[in-house]
């Protein structure tokens, strides 16, 4: 990737303070510092950047710096379908956010799952969070048939097999009678319902609480928000960097990895 020459481009404080990492001021220290880097080399004063073709970083982690980009955080509820068009008829979760700009799920929910969901234009986060390399943790909470044993309970935390082989040790934690809170790093199709099937105690409902650092417990069923700046670089910083992964050039369409 090619940087920008000194007539090319936006000066970075600006580019660095319109996505919200501070005042120009504030970006221009960070950048006397030595904290900002533009792909790979540490940036200095006056220099400018192409924000759709530099990587940007600060502290080493990356910025997502391209004209236009969203990122929401949707309490998707059940019987809403995480594809971005259902050949059934069936409704989806792009009806329930802004049409435009155009987002895609990161990640799935089956159709009866419910609980949080993130949807963005970000191609490049959108990969590093489902990277099975990064394990970004998700945190579910799951009604069950029954009543587990502690026994149940620590083969969930020590990993179950599966037809596709076995789970890899997760969090789990017996929260109510019939009530589990677990909390994954993989991204297998249907893992938690599996798991819980596994251990005797199918599932009869499952809401995810938690994606990595992102939570919301005020959001409702069906309502959506933009996240916060602060949001953003959190899951930038779960997801590790983009260096050790194969770039994407666009956003998943339709179809992405496991659902749980």
């Amino acid at each position: 990737m090619s940087p920008a020459t000194p007539e090319d481009g936006e000066r970075l404080q600006k580019v660095l303070a319109r996505v919200g990492i501070g005042s120009r001021r504030t970006c221009e220290d960070l950048i006397a510092a030595g904290r900002v880097t533009v792909n790979g080399e540490r940036a200095s004063l006056g220099r400018r950047v192409d924000p759709e073709r530099d990587e940007v970083a600060v502290d080493g982690t990356p910025i997502g710096v391209k004209a236009g980009l969203v990122y929401y955080v949707l309490n998707k509820p059940a019987g809403v379908v995480t594809t971005a068009d259902d050949p059934h008829g069936r409704p989806t979760v792009l009806g329930l956010v802004p049409a435009e700009p155009r987002v895609f799920p990161v990640g799935r929910l089956d159709m009866d799952t419910e609980g949080l969901l993130l949807l963005t234009n970000d191609g490049q986060l959108t990969h590093r969070l489902t990277h099975p390399s990064f394990g970004v943790d998700k945190e579910y909470v799951a009604q069950v048939e029954g009543t587990p044993s502690r026994r149940s309970v620590r083969r969930l935390r020590e990993g179950v097999r599966l037809d596709d082989g076995p789970t890899a040790p997760a969090q789990a934690a017996l929260v109510g009678p019939n009530v589990i809170r677990l909390t994954i790093h993989e991204g297998r199709n249907r893992q938690v319902r599996r798991m819980c099937e596994a251990i005797g105690h199918p599932v009869t409902r499952l809401i995810r609480t938690r994606i990595g650092p992102l939570a919301d417990r005020k959001l409702k069923p069906g309502a959506w928000r933009e996240l916060t700046t602060e949001e953003v670089r959190a899951l930038e910083r779960a997801a590790g960097p983009r260096d050790q992964l194969e770039q994407p050039a666009e956003p998943p369409h339709g179809r992405s990895r496991g659902r749980p």
